[in-house]
């Protein structure tokens, strides 16, 4: 079973906005913090941002998206997003959802592309 589907990716302009879906199924998502990385060609895959779990889900974002990109989740749907804003060409990458906790198995999404180009 496919740990996740991931959705929402694309082609977008720059300046421009796109939001990434993953939905979970198979694992206790609400026990998961979760992960948004990304990789592009020739690059290192980088972490984009992560949300923790708990009473208060806490974010933290790379530098290279802060204040551009949010992450939120809805665990009545077993849904985590990455809402992007104001992107730019080095936004261009495969974009992957991950979970992982102490202890517990790691899951990954299969990767979705996202390309910034007029």
């Amino acid at each position: 079973q496919v740990p996740f589907v991931e959705s929402g990716g694309g082609l977008v302009q720059p300046g421009g906005s796109l939001t990434l879906s993953c939905a979970a199924s198979g694992f206790a998502f609400k026990a998961y913090p979760m992960r948004w990385y990304r990789k592009d060609v020739g690059k290192e895959r980088e972490v984009v941002g992560e949300m923790s779990v708990g009473g208060v889900e806490m974010t933290w974002y790379a530098d290279s998206v802060k204040g551009r990109f949010t992450i939120s989740r809805d665990n009545a749907v077993n849904t985590v997003y990455l809402q992007m804003n104001s992107v730019n060409v080095e936004d261009t990458a495969l974009y992957f959802c991950n979970a992982r906790a102490l202890s517990e198995p790691e899951y990954w999404g299969q990767g979705i592309q996202v390309t910034v180009s007029s």
